[in-house]
């Protein structure tokens, strides 16, 4: 039995849900930031006007790049230490809120001196006695702003190293809609899938339970129904609201019940062939849909799922969506070269059955299941 932790001390959600900043006790706050998205659009300089009318002083923490490597959160660290925040936002995508959680760490425990000092077996650091954690996500899907969970690329490598644990929540989270309403269609559209990837890998997870099959299948729902919306029409305020709304509640199941083996292929994929995650999620997530049909329980919940959305299956369902989206159906019109591919199965297979990911989805294959999947993934099997 696992306790369940929806969120942290205070969330908020909605259009304009940003003014809830001018109640937030701080006196110094460092802001997390990827490119040059949020400072385009002026979202950063309207967080910084309304810490400031609360009489904080502020510091901008800039270039986090896409799946942030663990230089650039050491980086972070030290101009935390520098400047000794007491709360740290995450402002952006999972990369810059992911990047804010992990500089968080070594921020608060400056002893610790890299990536593999926060990976099992080490125990997980206690965190709050410096400062405190406010995410507000400018995307509709990592989530991050209501998981425990991070991942990190270590430079050495290239790996990407998924880490979980309940002291990473956030303490605050704003989820204002408004926020996402200049994402463009194709991020809009990457990022909506991964919200809906999470919210069906929830659903199945073995260790899914009442109250994470409410939320997951609530967001399955509106990301069916909204999606599309946002993604046709960025200016379309409902829809990213209930976009952002989606991804927030896919993610309060899937940080408590865990996901399967799409996450666990594309970690390995973001790793191996620097696919954005969002696009990887899309493209396996109808092929691990059939294949999880294996489990008489997962065949259940997806008919009982596909009923309640009056379709009549829901893999087929997500290929005519990623259709609607403009996401390939196969891996080889991301990777051309077959063979090079083919060389790397071992490598992929191996990664993703050691992927955190693996033990909770409700089938979980040997290494020779994972390269029959990453095939099929790739030449674009739709057999049923």
């Amino acid at each position: 039995m696992r306790p369940m932790k929806l969120a942290g001390s205070e969330l908020m959600f909605g259009n304009g849900s940003l003014e809830y900043i001018k109640s937030i006790e701080c006196k110094k706050v460092a802001i997390v930031v990827g490119g040059s998205s949020m400072e385009k659009n002026g979202t950063l300089e309207k967080v910084e006007e309304l810490f400031h009318e609360t009489g904080a002083i502020t510091k901008v923490i800039r270039g986090v790049e896409p799946d942030p490597s663990i230089e650039t959160v050491l980086r972070g660290a030290k101009e935390m230490l520098e400047f000794c925040p007491d709360l740290i936002v995450g402002l952006g995508g999972g990369s810059a809120m992911d990047a804010a959680k992990a500089m968080w760490i070594f921020y608060e425990h400056p002893k610790l001196k890299g990536l593999q000092d926060i990976l099992p077996p080490n125990t997980f650091p206690k965190l709050r006695k410096k400062a405190r954690l406010c995410c507000i996500p400018s995307t509709s899907g990592t989530a991050s702003e209501v998981s425990r969970s991070i991942v990190i690329t270590e430079n050495s490598t290239g790996l990407k190293y998924g880490i979980g644990n309940m002291e990473m929540m956030p303490d605050i989270a704003i989820c204002d809609g408004d926020i996402t309403v200049s994402m463009p269609a194709k991020i809009t559209a990457e990022t909506g899938m991964d919200a809906l990837t999470h919210a069906l890998e929830a659903l199945v997870s073995n260790r899914a339970n009442y109250l994470s099959d409410i939320l997951a299948k609530a967001a399955i729902k509106d990301i069916f129904k909204f999606l599309p919306k946002a993604y046709k029409n960025g200016e379309d305020r409902q829809a990213r609201e209930l976009m952002l709304q989606a991804s927030m509640v896919a993610g309060l199941a899937f940080t408590n019940v865990s996901l399967g083996i799409v996450h666990s292929m594309a970690h390995t994929l973001g790793s191996i062939y620097h696919i954005s995650h969002g696009l990887a999620d899309a493209i396996i997530l109808p092929y691990v849909i059939n294949y999880n049909k294996q489990s008489k329980v997962a065949k259940e919940i997806y008919k009982n799922i596909s009923d309640e959305l009056g379709i009549d299956d829901i893999e087929l369902e997500v290929r005519r969506l990623n259709k609607e989206l403009n996401i390939p159906d196969s891996l080889s019109k991301l990777i051309p070269d077959r063979d090079e591919y083919i060389k790397n199965l071992d490598t992929l297979a191996e990664f993703a059955k050691k992927d955190g990911c693996t033990k909770t989805n409700p089938v979980i294959p040997e290494i020779e299941g994972f390269k029959e999947l990453f095939i099929k993934v790739y030449d674009g099997s739709k057999e049923n």
